[in-house]
C-alpha cells in the first residue's frame, strides 16, 4: 500500500489541518486506529481527515485537541476549513472529489457537474432557484466551472460516467444548450479523457432505479460514496455500503451501451439538437 501523500498546506485550510493532524498524531506515537478509538470513530475516518478527503467538523476538532494535547489549534482553525463556495450539503463532497484519483458516476436525469458547460449549469441553477438574483446564479456557475478544471489534468482523476438516456433527452436550457453540452462530452471522450456509457431506455429495469451513484477512490484513503437528494447530501465511508454501491455500478455498466456505441449516440444527438435549433 502506498505511503501517505504529502499535502500542500498552502492549497487550502483543509490541507493544512490534514497535514497538522498527521504530524500531531505521529508525534504522539498513535496509529490512526488508536487515535480513532479515542474519538469513537474508525481509523479510516482519521485517514480521510489527514488525506483531506473529509472535512473536519467542530466536534472532532475539540476532541482532537484534547486527545493530542494541541491546546486549541484544531478548534481555532476548523472554522476556516469549513468555509466553501459550494452549497453546504455538497461542500464536503466537492473537496473529496478534488482529491480523488478515480470517480465513477451514474446520472439519471442530469449531465454530471464535471461534464457541464456554463450554459447548461446556468439553466440547471436557474431551475433550482427561479427567483434568485443573477449574481447568485453566476456565482454558482463559476464554482461549478472551477470544479471542471479537474479534467485539465491529462490523466487524473479517471472519470467514468454512465449517462441515462433520460439525461440526454431532457431538454435543459434549450436545444442549443443541449447541443453544446453533448458536443463537450464527445470532445472529452474523443481525446480519451473520460469514459462514457449510455444506459438506453431499452435496457428496461436496472440496478440503480432508486437514484444516482457517485463513487470516489483515493490514493491514500478509503473510498467514499456520495448520496444526494433535493437540497441534501452526505458522504458514506462504511465499507459494506460503498461495496454495495460499487456492485450496483458494475451491474449498471453491464446494462449500458459499450463506450464506442455510447459515443456515437451522444454525438448523433448533439448533431440533432444543433440542426433542430438552426434548421
Amino acid at each position: 500500500m502506498p505511503g501517505p501523500k504529502d499535502l500542500d498546506p498552502s492549497t487550502s485550510p483543509r490541507a493544512l489541518l490534514g497535514a497538522e493532524l498527521r504530524h500531531a498524531r505521529e508525534k504522539a506515537g498513535l496509529s490512526q486506529d488508536e487515535l480513532g478509538g479515542r474519538l469513537f470513530v474508525s481509523g479510516p475516518f482519521i485517514g480521510q481527515l489527514e488525506a483531506g478527503t473529509r472535512r473536519m467538523q467542530r466536534e472532532y476538532a475539540a476532541l482532537l485537541d484534547d486527545a493530542l494535547g494541541t491546546e486549541d489549534f484544531f478548534r481555532r482553525n476548523c472554522a476556516a476549513s469549513a468555509k466553501s463556495k459550494y452549497p453546504e450539503h455538497f461542500a464536503e463532497a466537492a473537496e473529496a472529489e478534488a482529491a480523488a484519483t478515480e470517480i465513477r458516476e451514474y446520472a439519471p436525469l442530469l449531465v454530471p457537474g464535471l461534464l457541464q458547460t456554463p450554459s447548461y449549469t446556468r439553466a440547471v441553477c436557474r431551475a433550482y432557484q427561479p427567483t434568485a438574483p443573477d449574481e447568485v446564479i453566476e456565482s454558482l456557475v463559476s464554482a461549478r466551472m472551477e470544479r471542471t478544471r479537474l479534467l485539465d489534468d491529462p490523466t487524473e482523476p479517471m472519470l467514468w460516467v454512465v449517462l441515462d438516456e433520460a439525461a440526454l433527452r431532457l431538454v435543459t436550457g434549450g436545444r442549443e444548450v443541449m447541443a453544446g453540452v453533448l458536443a463537450h462530452i464527445v470532445a472529452l471522450a474523443r481525446r480519451n479523457r473520460i469514459i462514457v456509457q449510455v444506459l438506453p431506455f431499452q435496457a428496461g429495469a436496472h440496478a440503480a432505479l432508486e437514484g444516482a451513484i457517485k463513487l470516489m477512490h483515493f490514493q491514500d484513503a478509503p473510498p467514499l460514496a456520495y448520496f444526494e437528494g433535493v437540497g441534501t447530501g452526505r458522504l458514506e465511508d462504511d465499507p459494506a455500503i460503498v461495496h454495495h454501491q460499487r456492485h450496483t455500478y458494475d451491474l449498471l455498466s453491464a446494462c449500458a451501451l459499450p463506450p464506442q456505441n455510447s459515443l456515437a449516440l451522444v454525438e448523433a444527438m448533439a448533431q440533432d439538437y444543433a440542426h433542430e435549433e438552426h434548421p
